[in-house]
């Protein structure tokens, strides 16, 4: 399973990459953020998706949430084809390339409402989260090496503070765009003329193309600048500078690398279900009674919390040890997803939606922690981080089977799981016992 290796770079070149490192890389953070940005406004655009695909298409809940299946799906399935790419090309041309992946996915979602195919949207999705594994890749581990090892958990924290306001406003334009129309059910529309079955259903593709277009002309420009833009290599953590050979066994073999991949996979699965279900679960009469739109504001502010939290964590974390903030914030956050389980009305609504306040600081720190002191390994840790996202694909879809049978509100329970085990990463999991840079140990 290991990923191919370019030719290492000299060592002249590793030591102008390190000055790049110190000298560069305040404007790099700049640039990163924005990747940050886009990714996480495409990734929450899905909250919005998904209701309006469950309505129009007349989906069970289980079906509804093979939209994050197929999206974070990709995750799992491309992120070593991702891994080898980036080896290949470097972090910036892999970033790049990432970007332009993405936005053949979002010019799919033409064609795939124009067909009315739900199918095609999954395809659409799967080609743009391809596009998103490859920059998750390339992003998170660059970021997180672009500077001094001890505050990487601050840095990448910060990124993800931006990462965090394009989440917190795709619900909003998104509510806006895509579930403000009032959707007829199959029975409505067979009820109509012929003509005005026609005219309906392309209104119904015009709602979810305009937006997608958007975003892939927005994609495309972006990689062109980033492409024009001079970024610090840092080739000598790329797999360019392995010049062992190592595998993706090899990473695993350190403990605070697999407990640390099955955090993300817990952490993201969890996320992911809370705000894939917030929209049906707050407009429901016994919680929030609202409508759709209304609920959408709320996905907002679940993802905005993370937001806020991530600016806060990232002075917080430059100060205090993150294994023990990321411990009490997931025990919080337990503590919220057992007053939305047992309580109804607003109570229920603003536990539920205060959980991103606490998400927070959970992926960065658990990535960073992930990498820390892997050396040459770092690129192969990173892709079985990034790997584990496929946590958002199994764990809602898990919770959508549950929810069909025993409610939304009860199915909530797997996020508390998802919890408890973050609780664990933090003060156990995470640790390692050597003092010595893991990957002397090779």
């Amino acid at each position: 399973m290991a990923f191919a290796s370019p030719p290492p770079s000299s060592t002249s070149s590793v030591a102008g990459a390190g000055k790049e490192r110190y000298t560069d890389y305040p404007v790099a953070m700049g640039v990163l953020t924005t990747i940050f940005f886009m990714w996480g406004f495409l990734t929450c655009l899905n909250d919005i998706l998904i209701p309006h695909l469950k309505a129009i298409f007349e989906l069970n809940y289980a079906q509804a949430m093979l939209v994050q299946f197929t999206f974070f799906g990709a995750y799992f399935l491309m992120s070593l084809p991702a891994g080898r790419v980036v080896a290949h090309l470097g972090y910036k041309k892999g970033i790049v390339t990432g970007l332009a992946i993405a936005g053949v996915g979002a010019v799919g979602f033409w064609p795939a409402a124009g067909m009315h195919s739900y199918p095609a949207f999954l395809g659409a999705l799967f080609v743009l989260a391809t596009g998103i594994t490859v920059l998750q890749v390339a992003a998170n581990a660059y970021v997180a090496l672009l500077g001094p090892e001890k505050t990487s958990s601050s840095r990448l924290t910060l990124a993800q503070a931006l990462n965090s306001f394009g989440t917190f406003l795709a619900p909003k334009l998104g509510g806006l765009l895509i579930l403000s129309a009032v959707i007829k059910t199959a029975d409505q529309v067979a009820q109509l003329p012929a003509a005005e079955q026609i005219a309906y259903r392309a209104h119904e593709a015009q709602i979810v193309q305009g937006p997608y277009i958007g975003l892939a002309v927005v994609l495309f420009l972006l990689a062109i600048f980033v492409w024009l833009f001079r970024l610090p290599s840092l080739a000598e953590n790329t797999e360019q500078a392995d010049t062992s050979h190592h595998t993706l066994l090899d990473a695993l073999r350190h403990p605070h690398v697999l407990f640390g991949v099955l955090g993300i996979f817990f952490y993201v699965g969890g996320e992911v279900s809370i705000g894939s279900f917030l929209v049906n679960y707050l407009s429901s009469p016994d919680i929030g009674n609202m409508t759709e739109q209304a609920a959408a504001n709320y996905v907002a502010y679940y993802w905005g919390g993370a937001m806020v939290g991530r600016f806060i964590g990232s002075a917080l974390l430059a100060k205090l040890q993150p294994r023990k903030l990321l411990a009490i914030f997931a025990a919080i956050n337990m503590l919220l997803v057992i007053t939305t389980m047992l309580t109804k009305g607003q109570l229920a609504v603003y536990s539920v939606v205060s959980i991103g306040l606490f998400n927070s600081i959970m992926f960065p720190t658990i990535f960073s922690l992930g990498i820390e002191r892997m050396g040459p390994l770092t690129g192969k840790a990173s892709s079985l981080l990034i790997m584990a996202i496929v946590g958002g694909a199994i764990v809602p879809y898990v919770q959508g089977l549950f929810a069909d049978r025993i409610g939304v509100q009860h199915a909530f329970f797997l996020p508390l799981l998802c919890y408890a085990y973050i609780v664990f990463y933090g003060l156990r999991g995470s640790r390692i016992k050597s003092d010595t840079p893991v990957a002397a140990t090779y």
